[in-house]
C-alpha cells in the first residue's frame, strides 16, 4: 500500500468528509481513524514527539460494518475529547466476521504532553453519512464529521 492513498478530504458544505482506503476492511478502519484524527489533533508534530506511545482499548460488536465503523469512530472521539488525548493513530488487533456480524478489538494510540496539538473540534461522526464498501481493489469507508 506505500504508493496507494490511505485517505483524502472531500468538499463538504458545512462539515468535513473524507474517505479512507485499504487493502482489507482492517485497513480501510485504521486510514478511517487517522482521517478522523486528522481533522482534530496534528497528528504529525505528536507522533514526532519522544515521548512514550500509550494506548487505549477501542472494542466493538454490530451487527453490520457500517454500524461497526460509526461505533469505533465515535469511542475515538468520546476516548480523545473526554481524556483530552492527543491521539495520533489507531491500531486493529482483532477484525472478525461472525454469525452475528463483526467484531473488533484495537488501540487508540496516543502521547502525554503538556501542550494541546488540537486543530479543530469534532463534535461527532454522522451515522447517515457513512458508507463502507468491498471490491476486487480494496475496501472503502467514507464519513461526515460534525465539526
Amino acid at each position: 500500500m506505500q504508493n496507494r492513498r490511505r485517505f483524502r478530504y472531500l468538499k463538504h458544505m458545512a462539515d468535513v468528509e473524507f474517505e479512507a482506503y485499504g487493502k482489507n476492511m482492517e485497513e480501510a478502519l485504521e486510514n478511517a481513524a487517522r482521517a478522523l484524527l486528522g481533522i482534530t489533533l496534528d497528528t504529525k508534530k505528536i507522533s514526532g514527539l519522544g515521548n512514550p506511545e500509550r494506548f487505549v482499548l477501542i472494542s466493538e460488536k454490530a451487527d453490520t460494518i457500517e454500524k461497526l465503523v460509526w461505533f469505533v469512530l465515535q469511542d475515538i472521539v468520546t476516548e480523545r475529547s473526554s481524556k483530552y488525548l492527543n491521539a495520533f493513530d489507531f491500531r486493529v488487533d482483532i477484525f472478525e466476521e461472525t454469525r452475528k456480524g463483526f467484531r473488533i478489538r484495537g488501540m487508540l494510540v496516543y502521547k502525554d504532553t503538556d501542550r494541546d496539538y488540537t486543530l479543530l473540534d469534532v463534535k461527532a461522526v454522522t451515522p447517515s453519512g457513512l458508507r463502507a464498501s468491498r471490491s476486487k481493489k480494496g475496501c472503502t469507508i467514507g464519513a461526515i464529521v460534525d465539526v
